[in-house]
């Protein structure tokens, strides 16, 4: 999850991509950010699960965020699965 975090604060739209599970990964382009929101911090609130031994995971967070003059939050449980070994985002719920 924090690796994640990280590359929406760098816009880094490659490692998104690769860490997104291939059964709902968006398209490449529709993760590109015309305005990259101003990241302000990322709070960890629970996870379950996700040890070696896991296949599954859950993290709930909420990462705050400026766009424009505004700030904002999003809240979300997001579900994380093992793909080929590597932990990947599969979805989550707002």
């Amino acid at each position: 999850m924090r690796s994640r975090y990280s590359a929406y604060v760098l816009n880094n739209v490659d490692y998104l991509f690769k860490s997104w599970s291939q059964l709902t990964r968006p398209t490449k382009t529709s993760l590109q950010q015309d305005q990259p929101n101003q990241w302000l911090g990322l709070e960890i609130i629970r996870t379950e699960r996700g040890s070696a031994s896991d296949v599954e995971g859950v993290v709930e967070f909420i990462a705050r965020y400026r766009v424009g003059m505004g700030e904002s939050q999003l809240h979300e449980v997001s579900r994380f699965i093992r793909e080929k070994g590597h932990w990947v985002y599969l979805d989550g719920n707002y």
